[in-house]
């Protein structure tokens, strides 16, 4: 699908910071890019690599892959980066291709930025430009290769 950026991203005509932290024939997951602005650490995507749009169209070998990477994903979030929570979210409002939005709460974030989209605006949110990005990615890739 030409018009579809997830498609775009896997077939590699699109570039985004980071890396694959992990791929299978089922699914791809890689840190959120920015776009060259600053980057909230630890907001992860995890895409169903097939054009799918929602939850619902996934097969059952597709949502098995889905289900166990977004939990070891999550575990990674904590053990690797020590996130104390770690949000979970399907929209599918903009990009009609199914992807799940992962985001670290960090320890001592105040309760009034607590939520997935809230934790960007806390000052001290830990941002990082794309060699931060990078570090981080290979964390949780070498967590998942290890655990």
């Amino acid at each position: 699908m030409n018009d579809c950026f997830i498609c775009n991203k896997h077939s590699g005509t699109l570039k985004t910071d980071g890396i694959a932290i992990y791929e299978n024939e089922y699914v791809y997951v890689g840190h959120i890019d920015n776009k060259g602005k600053p980057n909230y650490l630890g907001h992860i995507m995890v895409d169903l690599k097939r054009h799918a749009a929602t939850l619902g169209d996934m097969t059952a070998e597709e949502a098995k892959a889905f289900g166990l990477i977004m939990s070891r994903v999550s575990q990674a979030l904590m053990k690797s980066e020590q996130a104390e929570h770690v949000y979970a979210v399907v929209l599918g409002n903009s990009v009609p291709h199914l992807h799940l939005h992962l985001m670290a709460r960090y320890p001592n974030t105040p309760k009034e930025f607590w939520g997935p989209w809230e934790v960007y605006d806390w000052d001290d949110a830990p941002m990082g430009d794309s060699n931060a990005v990078l570090e981080l990615c290979f964390r949780l890739k070498k967590y998942l290769e290890n655990n």
